[in-house]
């Protein structure tokens, strides 16, 4: 297969050296020191999963690769309107686009830019980031990725790229049956994670330790459940306790990317989080007090990290 990765970070850049390893011809599309990086020296990939250094092609050119079978869209959520007006030299008539980015507004996003027909939903559970120019540091978490098309066909196109995932070393790849309950499923967790260690700017350990920060942790998790449940998105109510069991055993000095941005000025993806939460719950009449408190103790450091 033919893939560009839009966003060689830490998701983009860990799946595209994996791809490349397993012999696919892949195109890193990425920008500043960490293209520079990657044009003089490759890309290194430090992973618990096992090491790998390739060289491939990198651009901040998306003309320069031409149509491509799949783009893997990894920016962050705020650029994905901006990013996805520079897919076109990318698209052909069947190129899948695959999202994979925090937060259940993208797919909707990407659609209205570049037509529905191209998108393909996609869920990324790995913790690693862009540890220096040129390099991403995968420190834990599963390596899973769960993706299909936002109507739930198994179409060539996705048999095709679940074929290829399926065979990359360090990769546990999913081929889901409804996509869109991924991503509500994934946001259920994220929304708490993020929300909790970026307001109250301390690690996992130092929550679950809390009994009231725990249970502020399981409220975000119930309230985006139940803007789901809302929205029709079949969640059970089993979810919360699943994730609260996982977050159980995260390292306790874990924060996230959340938390990253804000502690170092970075702008922050809490619209595309909680504001994205409030909006919804807005428009299907429930009530989210939790995720609003969160929002409103992060919402003048998003504003002044903007």
């Amino acid at each position: 297969m033919k893939l560009a990765v839009f966003g060689a970070g830490g998701v983009g850049g860990y799946l595209g050296a994996r791809l490349a390893d397993a012999g696919h011809e892949v195109h890193l599309l990425a920008r500043g020191d960490h293209l520079a990086a990657l044009q003089t020296g490759g890309l290194r990939v430090e992973s618990v999963a096992g090491d790998t250094t390739v060289d491939i092609p990198a651009t901040d050119d998306p003309a320069a690769i031409g149509p491509c079978d799949v783009v893997l869209f990894c920016v962050k959520s705020y650029d994905t309107r901006e990013a996805a007006a520079d897919l076109e030299p990318l698209l052909d008539e069947h190129t899948a686009v695959v999202s994979l980015q925090n937060g259940v507004d993208n797919e909707q996003w990407l659609a209205e830019e570049i037509g529905r027909d191209h998108v393909v939903g996609g869920v990324a559970y790995i913790f690693s980031t862009i540890s220096e120019p040129g390099v991403v540091a995968h420190t834990g978490g599963p390596a899973r990725f769960v993706y299909g098309e936002l109507d739930g066909q198994r179409t060539a196109r996705i048999a095709e790229l679940d074929e290829a995932l399926t065979a990359c070393e360090g990769v546990e790849a999913v081929l889901a049956d409804d996509v869109r309950r991924e991503l509500w499923r994934k946001f259920v967790l994220i929304c708490a994670q993020a929300g909790m260690t970026a307001a109250t700017r301390l690690p996992i350990g130092e929550i679950r330790d809390s009994d009231p920060s725990w249970t502020t942790y399981r409220r975000l998790m119930e309230e985006v459940r139940s803007v789901a449940t809302a929205k029709g998105v079949d969640l059970p109510e089993s979810v919360v306790d699943e994730w609260l069991e996982f977050a159980e055993t995260f390292d306790p000095e874990m924060y996230s990317s959340l938390h990253y941005d804000l502690t170092h000025g970075k702008r922050m993806e809490l619209e595309a989080l909680h504001g994205s939460v409030i909006r919804h719950a807005a428009a299907a009449d429930v009530d989210v007090p939790t995720t609003e408190a969160v929002y409103g103790v992060l919402r003048p450091w998003a504003d002044r990290n903007a």
